[in-house]
C-alpha cells in the first residue's frame, strides 16, 4: 500500500532540531512519511528525530543536498571522497531513522551544466558509476536502497531522463540501487510521463510529486491520469512524497529557480497536496 510522504523543504532549509515539531505537523496535516532532506549531517539527533517519529506514528525516507562539494563524478578525487563519505553518513541516518531509501541526483551536483563533448560526458559518467558502486555497497551493509534522480535540463546535464537513469543504475550493477523518478522533472524532460514510468518499472523506489510550477499537486496542468496509470500498470507500492520549497529560504530558491511564493502557504499547499495523492491512489468504481 503506497504511503504519502512530505518534504521538510516545504517548511525549512536546513533541517535542524528546533524543526523536529514538523514530523508530528505532518502526520497532523495527512502523511504517513517525512522525507528529511540532509543539508548538515550534524544538525539534528537522529535518535530524536526517530523518537519524534515514533511518538507521531510516522516513517521516514531520506534525501540528499548535493551540492558542489558532493559531486560524485567531479575530476577531483578529493571532492568524490568527500561526496562519498557524506552519501554514507546519509544511509547510516537513513538506516538508524528506519527509512528503507536515500534519494537524490546521486551522480553530480545540483546546477553543474556545460557544454561536453561525448568523450568527457562519457567520463563523468563513468566516475559516477565508479563512486556509485563504493556507496552502494555501504548501502547494502546498512539495509537501504538508493534511488537515483533524474534532474531536468536545466538543473544537470547529466541525467535527464528515466532512460538515462537506468544506464547508469545498470552500470553500477547493484539490486541496492534504483530509481526516483520527480513528476517536476518529468514534466520537462519526458516524452511520455506513463511510459517513463513503464520503462523503470520495478526498479522504481520512489516517487516526488509536485505540480508543473513546484506548487500543490492537482492544480496545475501535470498529467496525473498518466501517472496515476502507469503506477498501477506496475503494480507501485512505495512511497509518493510532496517535495516542494518555501520561497522564505533564500539558498534554496536560488538553487530551484524560485522567484515567486508557490500557490498556497507550507501548510496549505502539504494538507491539500496529500489529500489530492491519496484520492488518485483510489482507482474509480466502473460504472
Amino acid at each position: 500500500m503506497n504511503q504519502i510522504g512530505a518534504s521538510t523543504w516545504i517548511w525549512t532549509s536546513p533541517f535542524s532540531d528546533s524543526d523536529l515539531p514538523l514530523v508530528a505537523r505532518a502526520r497532523a496535516l495527512g502523511f504517513d512519511v517525512v522525507e528529511v532532506a540532509v543539508e548538515d549531517p550534524d544538525a539534528f539527533s537522529v535518535e530524536r528525530l526517530r523518537s519524534a517519529g515514533e511518538d507521531a506514528g510516522v516513517g521516514f525516507t531520506v534525501c540528499g543536498a548535493i551540492g558542489p562539494d558532493r559531486d560524485l563524478s567531479h575530476e577531483d578525487p578529493a571532492v568524490r571522497a568527500n561526496a562519498i563519505a557524506y552519501v554514507e553518513r546519509c544511509i547510516e541516518i537513513a538506516a538508524a531513522l528506519g527509512a528503507p531509501h536515500f534519494v537524490g541526483p546521486l551522480y553530480a551536483a545540483v546546477g553543474r551544466t556545460r557544454i561536453a563533448e561525448p568523450h568527457e560526458r562519457e567520463a563523468q559518467r563513468g566516475l559516477a558509476v565508479e563512486s556509485l558502486k563504493v556507496v552502494a555497497e555501504h548501502a547494502a551493509a546498512h539495509g537501504v536502497r538508493l534511488g537515483v534522480e533524474p534532474l531536468n535540463r536545466f538543473e544537470t546535464d547529466l541525467i535527464n531522463t528515466a532512460e538515462q537513469a537506468l544506464e547508469l543504475v545498470d552500470r553500477v550493477g547493484s539490486e541496492h540501487v534504483g530509481v526516483l523518478l520527480d513528476t517536476f522533472h518529468m514534466n520537462i524532460d519526458e516524452k511520455s510521463i506513463g511510459d517513463a514510468v513503464r520503462l523503470v518499472g520495478d526498479r522504481l523506489l520512489q516517487v516526488h510529486t509536485c505540480e508543473n510550477d513546484r506548487g500543490t499537486p492537482g492544480t496545475g496542468h501535470f498529467p496525473w491520469g498518466d501517472l496515476f496509470e502507469a503506477l498501477r500498470d506496475i503494480d507501485f507500492q512505495g512511497p509518493l512524497v510532496i517535495e516542494s520549497f518555501t520561497p522564505g529560504i533564500e539558498e534554496i530558491a536560488k538553487a530551484v529557480s524560485l522567484w515567486r511564493p508557490l500557490d498556497a502557504p507550507s501548510d496549505e499547499l502539504a494538507e491539500r497536496g496529500a489529500a489530492f495523492l491519496r484520492a488518485s491512489l483510489t482507482p474509480p468504481i466502473a460504472a
